[in-house]
């Protein structure tokens, strides 16, 4: 498979977890090896504009170089193609943020004011230490609602967190609440065979939200080698990868768009 036996042990660990507490107590353990970036510490927390960090090639990371993961990158990308202005001014929410991977690619694309949550602490500390968050809060979206009123981001993120344990499928409508009018959500999945069912929910479920007017569906891109595979039977294709998808959707009504 090409990839080191203690980050499989830990992908399997993490994803294999049963009750929510003894998930979140292997976050915690796995933040110091997830990825590994320069302290900036405090430079968004006291609302200054954080400094571009540096890109992924330069970055020593661990875990995540050795799992080739690109969600963050492909999700950041798709967001920005969608955004329909200059977005520094955009207010966003990155629910399950980790250490910050997708506030790092949101950055190079232009966004500034970054808020994120995540029911790891140890997780939020790496977040904190990167200084692109103006607000870092803990919560474990399913079990608690967003600690946002209603309609006040212009987009919403959840990446690498919608899968069976993480945040359910159910928690679509809670991401909705959150989000103006007009307002994106990214969301990201994987492919890979023990994932499959819970796509298919998360799938259902936006679609219903679609059939009911609450939003319309903008990108839904499939991804080929999305990560490196734990294990042959989790190949997607037989070719070491697991593949995965970015969905763009757009919270109703969508503003119409000004004459000029």
């Amino acid at each position: 498979m090409g990839l080191p036996a203690g980050v499989a042990g830990r992908v399997a660990a993490v994803h294999g977890a049963g009750a929510l507490p003894e998930r979140l107590r292997l976050y915690d353990g796995w933040a110091a090896r997830y990825e590994q970036v320069p302290a900036n510490r405090g430079a968004g927390d006291r609302g200054r504009p954080a400094p571009l960090p540096p890109p992924l090639s330069a970055v020593s990371l661990q875990d995540v170089a050795a799992l080739e993961y690109r969600a963050p990158r492909l999700a950041a990308a798709a967001l920005a193609f969608a955004f329909p202005a200059p977005p520094a001014g955009a207010r966003l929410l990155d629910v399950a943020c980790g250490t910050g991977l997708v506030a790092r690619e949101l950055h190079r694309h232009g966004f500034r004011c970054m808020h994120g949550v995540d029911g790891s602490a140890g997780m939020l500390e790496r977040a904190r230490s990167t200084g692109l968050y103006r607000q870092l809060q803990p919560c474990t979206l399913g079990p608690e609602p967003l600690p946002a009123p209603a309609e006040y981001y212009d987009a919403v993120t959840v990446v690498g967190a919608l899968g069976p344990g993480q945040v359910p499928s159910t928690a679509v409508p809670e991401l909705l609440r959150v989000t103006k009018p007009g307002g994106f959500l990214c969301l990201t999945t994987r492919s890979n065979p023990s994932n499959l069912g819970y796509k298919a929910e998360l799938e259902a479920m936006l679609e219903g939200l679609v059939g009911q007017g609450a939003c319309q569906k903008v990108l839904a891109q499939e991804v080929g080698r999305w990560e490196k595979a734990t294990s042959e039977e989790e190949s997607t294709q037989g070719n070491g990868y697991i593949s995965g998808v970015v969905y763009i959707y757009r919270k109703c009504p969508v503003p119409p768009l000004e004459e000029g």
